[in-house]
């Protein structure tokens, strides 16, 4: 490539168009290299906008970086926001915050590139299809340093960064920080009955009642999804989420716009699971469906039954990706309560940038510290995994 590049910064997807967006990795279904991730789709990103979920009045005002050719094509992108707080990212830094300010710095406005609301590993730095990789995905990450310095902001922080992408921003002088969560992994099963056999007798029998108990009371599920995604549903799983989510957050941060939006745009890539009972749901979880895994997102209940959680959320999971083939499920942040349900710890990642050198210094001796931690976490927690010994080993 002989074109001089040059780095954009965007405020709102509104201004770029879906066409040049989808042919970067990973953002659309006809791109070949990398596996698609709903989140990282124009469909998702756009909808959160609009809605007024991730928006300036919400905390979220975009900065999203894009790597162009001097005739104005889009070769490469980063989402980012712009960020007065640290709220809805999964990844903790309130205590560097508070340190910084307590020493009289200012930690807030931040960059933050990452998904909103959304803890799920997937590509941050995108690349058209085609191209080569590692030159563009390192301009970005340079070119993000230099954005924070021109603002005058205290940092940058890339989260959820896949195995494959966390060594371009080592490279380029990024702190690396690492945390845990729980993914289911196909191994070629056929049904759940047989990834039920690679368990210990114990916890194998343990899971067949846990789901029979969730579904006494007369309880089915439903998997929903493309046209069964109709306004009336929305409506009753919006209920779900705002009563669960305000007990659990306090205040939900997505909009009932949202979920129209989504189901207009990207209705194929989303599965309702929708617990019934007495002719009515009672609960629900939502999930997005990528090329390779299924990603589970957050549930809602308006009636509280034993193990429906696991049921909605974890097992009928497992199910549906094993009836399509794929690879795995992840099932959000945290929940140790998930190893028992055949879900492994798996290594996250993220990148941050800091701009101030003690600040820098500080949060990297931490960081060396975090990651021993999360890796000794990991390798116990993968000790007491359900799996029959030798069946299964650690996923990282």
């Amino acid at each position: 490539m002989t074109d001089e590049l040059s780095i954009r910064v965007e405020r709102s997807f509104t201004g770029i168009s879906p066409e040049s967006w989808s042919k970067l990795s990973g953002a659309s279904k006809t791109c070949a290299t990398i596996a698609y991730n709903p989140f990282v789709s124009h469909a998702f990103l756009s909808s959160l906008e609009e809605s007024g979920s991730a928006d300036a009045e919400t905390g979220w005002l975009g900065h999203h970086l894009l790597l162009e050719t001097e005739r104005g094509e889009l070769i490469g992108a980063l989402p980012g926001y712009l960020k007065n707080h640290s709220q809805g990212e999964y990844v903790f830094d309130h205590g560097w915050a508070d340190a910084f300010e307590r020493a009289g710095g200012r930690y807030y406005p931040k960059l933050q590139c990452s998904i909103p609301f959304t803890p799920a590993t997937g590509p941050r730095l995108l690349v058209a299809e085609g191209l080569q990789r590692l030159p563009i995905q390192s301009a970005i990450a340079e070119s993000l340093k230099e954005v924070v310095r021109r603002l005058g902001i205290s940092s940058a922080h890339i989260t959820f960064v896949p195995d494959e992408e966390i060594g371009v921003f080592e490279m380029d002088g990024y702190l690396h920080r690492t945390d845990q969560q729980f993914h289911f992994i196909n191994d070629g099963y056929a049904n759940h009955e047989e990834f039920l056999e690679t368990l210990a007798s114990r916890k194998r029998k343990a899971l067949r009642k846990e789901r029979r108990a969730a579904l006494e009371n007369g309880i089915s599920i439903d998997w929903l999804t493309g046209r069964d995604l109709t306004e009336r549903i929305w409506d009753q799983f919006f209920k779900f989420y705002m009563d669960t989510g305000g007990r659990k957050w306090g205040r939900p941060y997505l909009t009932r716009k949202f979920y129209s939006l989504i189901g207009e745009r990207m209705a194929d890539d989303i599965l309702l699971v929708m617990a019934k009972r007495d002719g009515r749901y009672i609960a629900g979880a939502i999930n997005f469906i990528g090329s390779d895994t299924l990603y589970g997102r957050h549930w809602g209940c308006i009636e509280d039954h034993p193990f429906l959680h696991f049921e909605v959320c974890y097992h009928q999971a497992i199910d549906f990706a094993l009836s399509k083939g794929l690879k795995r499920v992840e099932a959000g942040a945290q929940g140790e309560h998930k190893l028992a349900r055949g879900y492994l710890p798996v290594t996250t990642h993220s990148a941050h940038y800091v701009a101030h050198a003690g600040l820098r210094r500080a949060i990297g001796d931490y960081l060396a510290r975090e990651r021993a931690d999360v890796e000794q976490m990991s390798e116990l927690l993968t000790e007491h995994s359900p799996f029959r010994k030798g069946e299964r080993q650690q996923e990282d």
